[in-house]
């Protein structure tokens, strides 16, 4: 264990012998297919295994397999990532990942940016269903040298479904508890240089009371229900040989129902509707041999409306729209040596206003970016090298440049020793800075430094890595819920800046077989704190686990998962640990037809993860799909 970490709780310590009996199974990982080819870690397409930054993949049989209800349910068994909501499906989300704020992880759809730049600096994850998605690619650590403000704790691209094979055709529908009700239908498939994929999906449940009547007794009990409509269409046409064009779209809009976050009455009815729209060009284009230009146009367009009818009734809007120019070049030096350079010029604009019954403020701000990157990769006998260097202008918080150097030496072909140092910049959303009830006009941006060592196994599909990491970041964003909906800020939760922030721990993360069970299992032991007050940042744990287990008995495939999180604090107030347990299970009728099923929170577990608000109960959920 290094000596600037060391475990400080009983939790920490169960923890540790944790580690002792993943690193003993780890070792016994046997699997004769090969690590996926990953594109995220360093903008180039590469083995997984050869990846620098700590890199790993929800595949697209994992997500069917999973059956799961919404990205945050996907990602709830990856190393580092622990996410709070206000409630079930649909109420508000957050996530954190290696301890780093929400705005502090870039999220990706398709290489394209998403964030509510008019209502805070995480994406609407609680919106994206996965019926939309392919698979999902999780960088860890800081790569705003390759992707820009917004990466510090690291990025997370999803990648949509696109043709790639004979045409295919499928529907599927899944019921249970609560009247949760999900449809959806898909087509997809090549042909002749033309490839096209379309989802489209409903999804509905009439959830349970977002908030927890012991605590909040004054809040309306009924239940908080959802319902999300999304599609998502890509289409592209190889027009000559080496040079592909098309369009991709994914939108979503989601209608749910919430309660007061502890300051309402029990005749309150409140209610909000999230849209998201994000249309992309691209071109794709082998202009020589050694030379591959990616050029994208995109519009996101990401919108939320409030409404709550009550004594202090309010009807606040927050819709923002980016538009962003991307061009991407990747030259192959050499067979091993890859160069990429590029630029990126966006415009954004928020507008955000709010309706107390008294009086109407608005704002509606708008900003302009743009930035310049150069990076190469490659390997040399044993040594492997990453380096990157960004520039970004951001109108309002100035401009910033910021460097990664990766370093990994192959002991021997399964076993590599990997080292890291970034420099990183996030500037703040425009609401965060002129949202005209909860603005701070004076919010500096983020500047954070990261080292990492860490050491990885891989051999065919076993791939085990152990990463040492420290961040520090200066003048970090953070909130204080003790002050929410109170003094000056009386209808909601104002950003201001953390002198110094840091975090450091030991993180790992095992994928294979263990005989014929497929076995993946994370661990993160971590210290974000405030360095001033020497406090845990809220809403952060210092231990997070998971183990997740498949085993196919012919046409039966049965998986069960469990997560822990270890205690947090929320503001003045404690959030205890929790285990979670999940069981799922598929059976193919025949190669069109499959019944699957599954029980989220086995035990019934009652839990938080922000305080006041309830999660879900034990759910039980069956269904069918047909691919064709």
């Amino acid at each position: 264990m290094p000596t600037f970490y060391r475990p400080t709780s009983r939790a920490s310590a169960r923890a540790l012998t944790f580690v002792s009996l993943v690193s003993v199974a780890a070792g016994a990982l046997a699997d004769t297919s090969m690590p996926p080819v990953v594109v995220t870690a360093a903008r180039i397409e590469q083995s997984q295994a050869d990846a620098l930054p700590h890199t790993t993949v929800i595949s697209s049989d994992t997500i069917r397999n999973s059956q799961a209800i919404d990205v945050l349910t996907l990602l709830r068994n990856e190393a580092g990532l622990q996410f709070t909501q206000s409630g079930g499906p649909g109420q508000l989300a957050s996530f954190f990942l290696r301890g780093a704020s929400p705005s502090q992880t870039l999220i990706l759809i398709d290489g394209v940016p998403v964030r509510r730049e008019g209502f805070s600096g995480s994406a609407a994850l609680e919106h994206i269903l996965p019926e939309q998605i392919d698979h999902i690619e999780i960088v860890r650590g800081n790569v705003s040298a390759i992707y820009g403000s917004g990466a510090i704790g690291g990025v997370i691209q999803i990648f949509t479904r696109r043709g790639d094979r004979t045409p295919v055709i499928g529907a599927t529908v899944e019921a249970g508890s609560r009247g949760t009700i999900n449809v959806t239908g898909d087509i997809a498939g090549q042909s002749d240089g033309t490839r096209y994929a379309v989802t489209a999906a409903r999804f509905r449940t009439d959830g349970f009371s977002a908030m927890n009547h012991t605590q909040f007794p004054n809040e309306n009990p009924d239940k908080n229900g959802y319902d999300n409509t999304s599609a998502s269409v890509s289409l592209s046409q190889q027009w000559a040989k080496g040079h592909e064009a098309g369009i991709r779209l994914y939108a979503n809009e989601g209608n749910f129902t919430y309660d007061g976050g502890g300051f309402g009455a029990p005749t309150d009815i409140n209610k909000g509707t999230s849209k998201q729209q994000s249309l992309a060009l691209f071109s794709r284009d082998k202009l020589s041999s050694s030379w591959v230009s990616n050029l994208t146009l995109s519009q996101t367009r990401l919108s939320n409306r409030n409404i709550s009818i009550s004594a202090f009734g309010y009807d606040s809007r927050y819709d923002s729209t980016a538009n962003l120019l991307q061009w991407n070049n990747e030259i192959s030096l050499t067979p091993d040596w890859i160069l990429i350079a590029g630029a990126d010029l966006g415009h954004e604009k928020a507008d955000v206003s709010n309706d107390d019954g008294f009086a109407i403020t608005r704002n509606a701000p708008s900003r302009s970016t743009s930035s310049v990157y150069a990076g190469i990769s490659g390997k040399a006998d044993a040594h492997l090298l990453q380096a990157n260097v960004r520039h970004d202008q951001v109108d309002g918080s100035g401009s910033k440049t910021t460097g990664y150097l990766g370093y990994g030496y192959a002991l021997t072909p399964a076993l590599k020793l990997i080292a890291s140092a970034s420099t990183a910049f996030n500037a703040p959303t425009l609401a965060q800075v002129y949202d005209p009830d909860n603005g701070n006009a004076k919010l500096k941006p983020e500047t954070s430094r990261s080292v990492e060592l860490g050491a990885q196994y891989a051999l065919a599909g076993t791939l085990v890595r152990a990463t040492v990491f420290k961040t520090r970041t200066k003048d970090q964003f953070g909130i204080d819920p003790d002050n929410c909906f109170s003094g000056a800020y009386p209808f909601g939760c104002p950003t201001f800046n953390i002198a110094q922030a840091s975090n450091q721990g030991v993180e790992l993360s095992a994928s294979g077989k263990l005989a014929s069970v497929d076995l993946k299992t994370s661990l993160t032991l971590q210290e974000p704190v405030d360095d001033a007050t020497k406090q845990i940042l809220i809403r952060r744990a210092r231990t997070l686990a998971s183990v997740s287990a498949a085993q196919a008995f012919g046409a039966l495939r049965v998986g069960a998962d469990v997560q822990y999180s270890g205690n947090r604090n929320d503001g003045s107030r404690s959030l205890g640990g929790y285990v979670l347990a999940n069981l799922n299970a598929r059976y193919a009728l025949s190669k069109s037809v499959s019944l699957f099923a599954r029980v989220d929170n086995l035990f019934d577990r009652d839990y938080q993860t922000i305080y006041g608000y309830n999660q879900p109960p034990r759910g039980v959920f069956a269904g069918l799909r047909w691919q064709q």
